[in-house]
């Protein structure tokens, strides 16, 4: 018994060293574990092109790297700058989100040209990573607005809760949506969660926010076109029209847009817009 009252301190010093070492060893392996890890990068994202880590990433940066050009966009005068903006405000303004629409033909040239402008907005990392699937055939319209009365009825009834019917309740709108049949084309706005090379998959860098600020453009495109639109986020939908319109895996469905003229009887609601220092903070 002595015995070991005498060895107990040598014991515990043991025991001390033994726990201290394999602290040690634990930090230094969550130390390389953060180090090698890339947690805003999902997972099955991550693919071959990406030059972390690489030990000759400067000479392929440089490999890669776009050749720059001289950019000497216009300047105005203040004046002008004044007159011009107030003038992009008031079409702006103008802007409703209509559902009542003309059967009237709008010129393909048009279509062509405010998806074109869609497809100026920046991207991460220059990707573009939006499709933009125009539908103009009417029985796909119909296919279409099918499958998305049937989720919408869902939604409206039981998922998205008393609350929100409350809230749309004073804009008149529900699940039943006549304007896909009747405007004369359908745009579905596709994010590319990332691309697909001959090597593998290639990392799409906010795709959402990319393919976001893509959809605001293309909304001024089409008030500046005279036309007009109504955002449609199709809640559960995406997987089922995916599949009906042949798009890949890669592609996820993020907004909808009836675009046309309206109809001679069209009518919004009379909503006001917040004022500007509501909306802004300047410091």
């Amino acid at each position: 018994m002595a015995l070991f009252s005498s060895l107990t301190p040598v014991i515990i010093a043991v025991i001390c060293i033994c726990l201290a070492v394999l602290w040690n060893h634990r930090s230094k392996a969550r130390g390389e574990k953060r180090v090698s890890s890339r947690p805003w990068v999902d997972e099955d994202l991550q693919d071959k092109t990406e030059l972390l880590g690489n030990e000759n990433a400067g000479d392929f940066l440089e490999e890669l790297e776009e050749q720059h050009i001289p950019y000497l966009p216009p300047r105005y005068s203040e004046d002008e700058m004044i007159r011009r903006v107030n003038e992009f405000y008031q079409l702006m303004n103008a802007r409703r989100s209509v559902r009542f629409f003309s059967e009237e033909m709008v010129p393909r040239e048009v279509i062509d040209s405010v998806i074109r402008t869609a497809g100026t907005a920046p991207s991460g990392a220059h990707t573009e990573p939006w499709t933009f699937v125009v539908l103009q055939d009417p029985e796909t319209k119909h296919q279409i607005r099918a499958i998305i009365e049937e989720e919408e009825e869902i939604n409206y009834k039981k998922r998205m809760g008393n609350k929100w019917v409350s809230d749309i309740k004073k804009l008149r709108t529900n699940w039943i949506k006549d304007y896909m049949d009747t405007a004369p084309y359908l745009i579905l706005v596709f994010k590319q969660i990332y691309g697909i090379l001959p090597a593998g998959k290639k990392t799409h860098y906010y795709n959402e926010i990319s393919v976001s600020i893509s959809c605001g453009i293309l909304l001024a495109a089409l008030q500046n076109a005279g036309l007009v639109t109504v955002t449609t986020t199709p809640l559960n939908c995406g997987p089922r029209v995916r599949v009906t319109l042949g798009r890949p895996a890669n592609e996820k469905l993020l907004l909808l847009l009836p675009v046309g003229y309206p109809a001679t009887d069209a009518t919004v609601p009379d909503i006001k817009r917040k004022p500007l220092d509501e909306i802004m903070v300047f410091v």
